[in-house]
């Protein structure tokens, strides 16, 4: 596997780079996202880990461009702001993961390795065939979701969120059921985190279909997925 590591700091960009080849894993860095661009173009990492701010061009803004080529390759992000609007901006524009700096090279080694997981999930579900619930297609294989056969271009993050609400149509799962299935233990992210990824789940659905109103909120507990004919 192929990791990006995108900084301007040459210190950190050298020692993710040796904590993440000792783990095994192939790492190329880039100083700024305009240099990484430029790469990516050409060929995209597996992962990417980028910090939000950098000269030329941003993590942020460098995430939106890799959003243009593929949803599904595994965005973290790294910011010296600890603010929870910086976390919901990164969320909101197609990141799966946030860390502030400084932070534990280890853990965010594990991180990386539950991101990779949720990636190889998909290929446990190969024999399955895909789930069908009204209008919605969930293929775990090709890790793919479409409405009245219009493909819907989601992130894995999302993805995950919109199968397990799905696969339980008329049940409520919680805001902290929720979190505990798209991020890694002891990760801590407030409920407004979930509530952007649903945000973004609902208007990317609403843009192949206005009258898309299949994800309920259900206030004080989380959300379901509305069941047919219900």
């Amino acid at each position: 596997m192929k990791i990006a590591v995108v900084d301007d700091e040459a210190d950190l960009r050298e020692t993710l780079r040796f904590a993440l080849e000792k783990e095994g894993y192939s790492c190329d860095t880039y100083r700024d996202g305009e240099q990484a661009w430029d790469a990516f173009s050409r060929c995209l990492p597996d992962l990417a880990v980028l910090d939000v701010s950098m000269p030329r061009m941003d993590g942020l803004e460098l995430c939106r461009r890799i959003r243009t080529i593929s949803e599904t390759v595994p965005v973290l992000f790294l910011s010296s702001k600890d603010e929870e609007i910086d976390r919901i901006l990164g969320l909101e524009i197609g990141g799966d993961d946030y860390m502030c700096k400084p932070f534990s090279v280890r853990e965010l080694t594990v991180r990386i390795k539950v991101l990779f997981r949720r990636l190889k999930a998909r290929e446990k579900e190969s024999s399955k065939a895909p789930y069908v619930i009204g209008h919605l297609q969930l293929d775990s294989e090709k890790y793919t979701a479409t409405w009245k056969q219009s493909l819907l271009d989601l992130t894995v993050t999302e993805f995950l969120l919109l199968t397990t609400l799905a696969r339980s149509p008329g049940f409520v799962r919680t805001r902290e059921a929720l979190m505990e299935l798209v991020y890694p233990v002891g990760t801590y992210v407030s409920s407004r985190t979930i509530d952007t990824h649903i945000k973004r789940l609902r208007r990317k659905i609403q843009m192949k279909d206005e009258e898309f109103d299949e994800i309920e909120t259900v206030y004080g507990l989380g959300y379901r997925y509305k069941q047919v004919g219900a």
